[in-house]
């Protein structure tokens, strides 16, 4: 069951239907336009899934009772939670892109505890992942870290051209406001990457490190040249996208730092991963991942986990990592 067919769940969707043991059985979405038709016509594909849209998640359990729930609506767990709670009343199991979700920090720590408690009363197991957070600036690193003798430091470098990314990633960056827009809405929490404290959060605790504090800077990306994406045109002196570091500290000492810069124009696209230690590493991905096809792609790839786990709420620590299965 898909629960959110916004660009992320629709690409999951698709995902899906090409995939060798899969079948989707129903979603859910509160656009009316989506409402009552059937899941392959509402995902653009050329044939229909038999696979009804539903307005509520309460009409949708009432009819189906899928083997698994794909939930993507929000970044925010806050948000989520009356979502989550409802899956779990009807005791499925969740994976969900809920950047919050992959590895609860702060005063969302209360809220995991909560889920978890309901999905063990359920029986069932709950999963938060996705591209970043969830791979690239946690998962990944802390793979290569059980190679060493000794680690010293992390530091993760993302650089993306938002140009080949969905529109609503590239309204999350900021891309087209003045930099005064851009502060405010940062400051008003609609501008950001979400998941950097949650991947600091979990190196550092994969790795045993107790950090003193976590900071998390953002700042605007200023385009010097008129730059154009399939849906939006910046001029000179208007944000291109954003730059992002969140640094882990334990006391004065930088444990942990995870760069990420996002923008229209980007003269290269990758990830690199540092580690310093014994033996020391230094990976890099030339071109990048690309986040809306991994993102699809680690949450399809997950469900055998999350089918298989024991019951509560997990992490891209506490299960194996997945990994692509063309099936039988």
């Amino acid at each position: 069951m898909h629960y959110g067919l916004g660009p992320i769940g629709i690409a999951i969707v698709r995902q899906i239907a090409k995939r060798t043991g899969f079948r989707s059985v129903g979603g859910i979405d509160i656009d009316p336009a989506k409402a009552d038709r059937d899941l392959g016509e509402v995902a653009g594909l050329p044939t229909a899934l038999r696979a009804p849209v539903f307005a509520a998640a309460d009409a949708a359990f009432k009819r189906i009772k899928p083997d698994v729930v794909v939930l993507s609506t929000s970044s925010s767990l806050r948000t989520v939670l009356p979502q989550i709670e409802g899956i779990l009343e009807a005791r499925v199991p969740i994976v969900s892109t809920t950047e919050e979700l992959s590895y609860p920090t702060g005063a969302n720590r209360r809220i995991a505890g909560r889920i978890d408690k309901a999905a063990r009363k359920a029986k069932v197991a709950v999963l938060g992942t996705g591209v970043n957070p969830g791979f690239v600036m946690d998962a990944l690193p802390i793979a290569l870290t059980g190679v060493c003798e000794r680690v010293d430091w992390v530091t993760v470098d993302r650089i993306q051209d938002a140009g080949i990314r969905r529109l609503p990633f590239q309204q999350k960056i900021g891309a087209g406001l003045t930099a005064e827009q851009f502060l405010a809405r940062v400051e008003a929490g609609t501008v950001r990457h979400v998941g950097l404290a949650e991947s600091i959060s979990m190196i550092a605790d994969a790795l045993g490190w107790r950090l003193t504090r976590i900071t998390d800077d953002i700042r605007p990306k200023i385009a010097e040249r008129r730059i154009s994406s399939d849906v939006i045109t910046v001029e000179p002196g208007f944000v291109c996208g954003i730059v992002q570091d969140g640094i882990g500290y334990r006391g004065e000492e930088r444990l942990i730092r995870l760069h990420m810069e996002a923008y229209l124009g980007a003269y290269e696209s990758f990830d690199a991963v540092r580690i310093g230690g014994s033996p020391p590493l230094d990976m890099k991905l030339v071109g990048g991942v690309h986040g809306d096809i991994a993102t699809a792609s680690i949450v399809v790839n997950s469900i055998p986990k999350i089918l298989n786990a024991p019951p509560g709420l997990h992490t891209m620590r506490t299960l194996p990592l997945p990994s692509f299965f063309a099936g039988k």
